[in-house]
């Protein structure tokens, strides 16, 4: 086993443990704002591992997804954050 392999291994678990405790905060909760953050530290995740990814096979085809998923987690938490904003002052 090479060391590029236990490294790719080694990431792929530290990925998938994060995102399972992402998704089992996304479910649990107990706010929205619990929620957001949760979907943020996943889609971050996302993006991490994409980015391992393309570094490790050398390649940038997935850069575009990679961008795509970054504007949807700034979108998502500045809508979320004018949202919670609005609740907030009434």
């Amino acid at each position: 086993m090479t060391f590029l392999t236990l490294v790719s291994i080694l990431a792929g678990l530290m990925f998938g443990i994060g995102a399972i405790a992402a998704v089992v905060r996304i479910i649990k909760g107990p706010s929205i704002l619990d929620r957001a953050l949760a979907t943020d530290v996943l889609l971050a995740i996302a993006m991490c591992a994409l980015g391992t990814e393309m570094a490790i096979n050398r390649h940038t085809d997935t850069l575009v997804v990679l961008l795509v998923l970054a504007m949807f987690a700034v979108v998502g938490s500045i809508s979320i954050a004018r949202f919670m904003a609005k609740q907030d002052a009434s």
